[in-house]
């Protein structure tokens, strides 16, 4: 191989991004469909006393298959694109977190504010 084309072959450049392989989409499926029974698990064997637990639990996984998927299906890490790739990580837990936590406000306000005579002894029964 000449030296011209070595360093055409070097230059060619993907900007150092990371190439999945067989092994890697694998720990990442594997890691998705863990990440995916835990929660369900949670929530339908209600394993948790506290509801807020188990919203705290299930919100922190999905945080983390988030990241999982960044790192090993979109091929995320600090180094490729001169750094841009962990820019974008940010930006999307920033997002997530602003989500996150909206929809619990919004969920709250709408429980505290639309439905504040919630008791089940109120309901009339028939029959």
């Amino acid at each position: 191989m000449s030296a011209h084309s070595q360093a055409h072959d070097d230059h060619h450049g993907d900007g150092g991004a990371a190439h999945g392989t067989f092994k890697s989409y694998l720990i990442g499926f594997i890691l998705s469909v863990i990440l995916t029974a835990i929660p369900f698990w949670l929530v339908m064997d209600g394993t948790l006393d506290s509801k807020i637990a188990t919203a705290l639990w299930v919100m922190g996984l999905g945080v983390v298959q988030i990241i999982v998927h960044m790192v090993y299906f979109l091929h995320m890490n600090t180094k490729s694109e001169g750094g841009w790739n962990m820019l974008a990580l940010i930006f999307t837990l920033v997002i997530v977190a602003i989500a996150i936590a909206g929809s619990l406000w919004v969920m709250y306000h709408l429980n505290t504010n639309m439905m504040p005579q919630m008791d089940h002894e109120m309901i009339p029964s028939f029959g």
